[in-house]
């Protein structure tokens, strides 16, 4: 990694890398979060810019970086167990997860597929339950969690909302810190009653649902993704968080997943000794990266 400071105003601190992949060579300034903001092909010398606002200083550093450059790199040079790794493209602000807000996924879908004023209207008059009421339910339930990891950031956590795992799959909420990492799934259930045992849960003495299982599944498979392209363990455990409910008794004597209602996650904020601060940098890196979820 090449690391230079813009000179043209000392504004911003960019830092340059060079990415060896697909048949490219290409030097990416990036801003201190990780966000490339231009591009310089090795071969060409050719810049692009890609974002507007920070033109001058990412041709000026580029071009210092271009001129440095006599030999591409040795490919007879050690690889080191991080380069072993698969690496992702440079983060582009498409790709940035980061700027998802709780509940994204479900914003998309009503606002793609939700019911046009009629229906609407019909549904209230015939008083019939829809998906669209669900969606919304699970929105509002992920917009309050969202708000309660949010507050967590101030103790050294990351937090990202609306992970993609695959079509009309995702992870609600990703919390990811000195205590290790934690896949949160939200559940609404407004007034209602939640009995959670070893393998299912119960809402007001329904059916049982496999919360637990799905949540366990949903866990595993972000472990695939972030040990893959980190190079080291990376535990993640699985969280439920139940919202708006009257009560939620845990009976489970060996239920691996913790459960939660919403004001309760703050009992995450505390835990230690998991991962380092550098760690928690690396795994939050690739975890905003939608293209490493591409395949999860």
């Amino acid at each position: 990694m090449l690391r230079a400071e813009s000179g043209r105003g000392g504004l911003v601190e960019l830092k340059v890398t060079r990415w060896k992949r697909y048949g490219h060579d290409r030097l990416y300034a990036n801003l201190p979060d990780g966000t490339a903001v231009g591009w310089a092909d090795v071969t060409t010398g050719d810049i692009t810019v890609l974002v507007a606002e920070y033109r001058d200083d990412v041709i000026a550093v580029l071009t210092d970086h271009l001129r440095e450059i006599s030999a591409p790199i040795s490919p007879q040079e050690p690889a080191s167990r991080a380069e072993a790794c698969p690496v992702l493209p440079p983060l582009l602000p498409a790709d940035d997860l980061s700027a998802n807000r709780p509940g994204e996924a479900l914003r998309h879908l009503l606002d793609k597929s939700g019911p046009g004023l009629m229906e609407r209207v019909v549904s209230r008059l015939l008083r019939r339950p829809s998906k669209w009421d669900s969606w919304r339910k699970g929105l509002a339930g992920e917009k309050r969690v969202g708000g309660e990891l949010n507050r967590l950031e101030r103790h050294g956590w990351r937090v990202l909302h609306s992970i993609p795992l695959g079509e009309r799959v995702d992870v609600d909420h990703l919390l990811i810190g000195p205590g290790g990492v934690f896949s949160i799934n939200t559940k609404h259930h407004h007034d209602k009653a939640v009995w959670v045992g070893d393998d299912a849960v119960k809402v007001n003495h329904g059916k049982p649902a496999p919360y637990v299982r799905k949540s366990l599944a949903e866990a595993k498979r972000v472990v695939r993704v972030l040990e893959q392209y980190c190079g080291f363990p990376v535990p993640v455990e699985p969280v439920l968080v139940f919202v708006g409910v009257t009560d939620l008794k845990v009976v489970a004597t060996q239920l691996s997943v913790r459960v939660y209602q919403e004001r309760q996650v703050a009992a995450l904020a505390p835990l230690s000794g998991v991962l380092t601060a550098e760690q928690v940098e690396q795994v939050y890196s690739v975890a905003r990266h939608r293209q490493a979820w591409s395949k999860a």
